[in-house]
């Protein structure tokens, strides 16, 4: 008896060994990782292939295909032995293409009403006072109208305070913070000292700052820069933008960067002049907008294919920057790791810069490099976005896939049904 439950336990034993093996092993694993969908460009159509399996003859596991009935579709099935044991959806677009950029840029932001970055006191005759706090008006709250007017600029705001607290009238104001929109009563109060009616608030309604080009659309000019989203130096808060402009910039010097301490590009332009498209969106991956024309980065003067993110590769890429002047150079980077996304997501790569001449320059990635494009065996696949502060040279990049979302370009063009 007790032999027999000994033979039980040793083989409950092998079972559960071989449960626990079976995972890991190398024809498993190479099933696992087949995609149940997959979605590339009809010149870049490559199958993913299952490379442990093997048929009877030693040869890469077989696959066959057949027509789906929606167009530029197929389903994919792999064969063991003759037996199909995985079945992949491939979707196939129509190759889309861009310019790459890689220029230096000058970005000018008016903000959709007035920025409350600030309170201050007012002294009156017993006190000192803040009538934007009392209002409860916080510091990041976008003031969009007063007293039915709109505000388009800070010079707006002034002859209505005046007005009004000559004629002992209260403000009102149409406020928005978040995505809450409220009113709120705020009463000007004479300051003895500047011998004027004030507010309490230090407002702004613009910002101003350079980047870099990332790509833009040969047909409708409809570009892309950034990677990222502007923000205000002081709230921190994301700028709703009115209008906007960007202009070309020359970069005048590089302060290094170094660990702990993020460098920077410093560059001159004018808002006014040389003026080369508008922004019409800050999102989370860039600015967007449209050319007024076409614009060279003296490097490249076709268009090049776009990669979608699960066909970004890690190992060397390039990367299009400008570091004295106005020209573009191209430099030698790494994707240390790179993630397949489903999904729009800022933070899609990471790369290392390893071009001894960038570093010498910049110490790797510097603030006004953000946007320069990512470009990988002739594809563009992304933008520098980030710097890490502890380690300069390397830092995050963006998917081109989602940035080209965001810039109103369809590259699926509805062939891909949701």
């Amino acid at each position: 008896m007790k032999a027999k439950q000994r033979w039980k336990y040793t083989i409950g034993s092998i079972l559960l060994l071989m449960m626990i093996a079976i995972p890991f092993l190398n024809p498993v694993q190479d099933h696992i990782t087949i995609p149940t969908e997959w979605t590339t460009y009809e010149s870049q159509a490559a199958i993913p292939a299952l490379k442990g399996m093997k048929d009877k003859s030693e040869k890469t596991s077989p696959a066959f295909q057949s027509q789906s009935e929606k167009l530029g579709s197929e389903d994919i099935f792999y064969q063991l032995a003759g037996l199909p044991i995985k079945k992949t959806n491939a979707d196939y677009l129509d190759d889309f293409k861009v310019m790459p950029g890689g220029q230096s840029i000058g970005v000018k932001l008016s903000t959709k009403g007035v920025l409350v970055v600030g309170h201050h006191q007012v002294k009156t005759e017993n006190a000192m006072v803040s009538p934007g706090e009392k209002a409860n008006i916080r510091v990041g709250d976008i003031i969009l109208e007063v007293n039915g007017k709109e505000l388009k600029k800070m010079a707006d705001m002034a002859p209505i305070v005046k007005e009004s607290g000559e004629k002992n009238q209260d403000l009102t104001l149409i406020v928005k913070r978040g995505k809450e929109t409220f009113e709120t009563i705020l009463e000007p109060t004479y300051d003895v000292k500047d011998q004027k009616y004030r507010i309490g608030l230090y407002i702004r309604d613009s910002a101003a700052g350079i980047g870099t080009m990332t790509f833009y659309d040969p047909s409708s000019h409809k570009y892309g820069a950034l990677g990222h989203i502007i923000s205000d130096m002081d709230t921190r808060k994301p700028i709703e933008i009115n209008e906007g402009t960007i202009v070309r910039s020359h970069v005048t010097s590089i302060q290094k960067g170094s660990q702990g301490v993020p460098g920077e590009k410093r560059a001159d332009f004018s808002a006014t002049r040389d003026r080369i498209g508008d922004i019409t969106k800050n999102s989370p991956f860039g600015i967007f907008g449209k050319l007024k024309g076409d614009v060279s980065n003296g490097l490249y003067d076709r268009p090049i294919p776009i990669a979608l993110s699960h066909q970004v590769k890690e190992g060397p890429a390039k990367i299009l920057t400008v570091v004295d002047g106005d020209e573009v150079q191209e430099y030698d980077v790494e994707v240390v790791s790179t993630v397949p996304q489903k999904h729009p997501a800022t933070k899609g790569m990471i790369v290392k810069i390893t071009d001894p001449e960038l570093l010498k320059a910049t110490g790797g990635i510097v603030q006004g490099m953000s946007g320069s494009p990512i470009i990988q065996n002739g594809k563009l696949i992304g933008a520098v976005t980030h710097v890490f502060v502890n380690d300069p040279t390397s830092g995050y990049g963006v998917h081109i896939e989602w940035m080209l979302q965001e810039a109103g370009i369809d590259i699926y063009k509805d062939q891909i049904a949701s």
